[in-house]
């Protein structure tokens, strides 16, 4: 018997979601940093075995009070992990406090689909605190199983993995052996440029930046290896944000390309050769237009 099925990772920003993906995977598929709201749009990753293909599915954490039009489109790709799952699991940081009010809780209670509780990060917490969490959350929800995992140190991850097989319907391959996600390379060359400008700047910048690659070209270096020749814009959402992403003389932006570039040579296998240009599209996160451009309508 051929088991599959499409498995959707739900949970607030920053609760470990692409971390757990990339940990069931096995492949770097999601961008991570330490900050919230990381991940901005829906990104599948496919396991196939000999009898059974598991498509996970990450998606952006839940922003409960959306300022922005794409902070409600990045909510759209969440709601449609409830249209399309077999297996749903929610990812809980118990870091955080939690309410039978929240948007997340009210959405599962409702939800008909099979459900895993998962909380994540718990070498960072107390038994007893667990413990309390755990009562707190079967008491607003019927899960099918709970399982307890540290995604970043791997813990726990095998046996939620073996679990998720066991919950799989019987059903066809949805994608080739060799597909692991429904991405392309481009896609994640400039996630890989955003996660950059994550790291390396602060306060509002991150979270105002776009990542457009204006052209990705695979030719040869003159002794024959292989080169992919990459020009991406990163567009920013004021006129004073521009500069700072530059730096004085060139500097802040000369390091985001460097470290950019390393991380694109790892992650495409073979040589880049990486151009950066800043430019302004004012206000861009409240504009329709602009972020179907940009991809937030797909």
């Amino acid at each position: 018997m051929h088991k599959s099925g499409f498995v959707n990772i739900v949970g607030r920003p920053n609760a470990g979601k692409s971390t757990l993906m990339n940990g069931l995977i096995g492949e770097r598929m999601s961008i991570i940093t330490a900050k919230p709201q990381t991940t901005r749009h829906r990104i599948f990753g496919i396991v196939t075995g000999e009898d059974f293909q598991i498509v996970f599915s990450d998606t952006p954490g839940v922003i409960e009070d959306p300022h922005y039009k794409m902070q409600e489109m990045m909510n759209r790709y969440v709601n449609t992990t409830f249209e399309d799952a077999d297996l749903m699991i929610y990812l809980v940081d118990p870091q955080e406090e939690y309410s039978e009010d929240d948007l997340l809780v009210g959405k599962f209670r409702h939800n008909k689909v099979p459900l895993y509780l998962v909380f994540n990060k718990v070498d960072l917490m107390s038994s007893t605190k667990l413990k309390e969490l755990q009562k707190q959350f079967k008491k607003w929800l019927k899960p099918e199983k709970v399982f307890m995992i540290s995604a970043l140190k791997g813990d726990g991850v095998t046996e939620l993995l073996a679990a998720i097989k066991e919950q799989l319907p019987e059903g066809p391959k949805y994608f080739p052996d060799e597909q692991l996600t429904n991405r392309n390379e481009r896609f994640f060359v400039s996630e890989i440029i955003r996660e950059q400008v994550l790291e390396q700047y602060h306060q509002e910048i991150p979270y105002s930046v776009e990542i457009d690659i204006e052209s990705f070209q695979d030719t040869t270096t003159k002794d024959g290896k292989e080169l992919a020749r990459i020009s991406a814009i990163i567009y920013v959402s004021r006129k004073s944000q521009k500069p700072i992403l530059i730096g004085k003389g060139g500097r802040a932006i000369k390091k985001l390309g460097s470290e950019a570039r390393k991380r694109m040579e790892k992650f495409l296998q073979r040589k880049v050769f990486l151009e950066l240009h800043v430019k302004i599209r004012e206000d861009w996160r409240d504009d329709e237009d602009q972020l179907k451009r940009f991809g937030y309508d797909r």
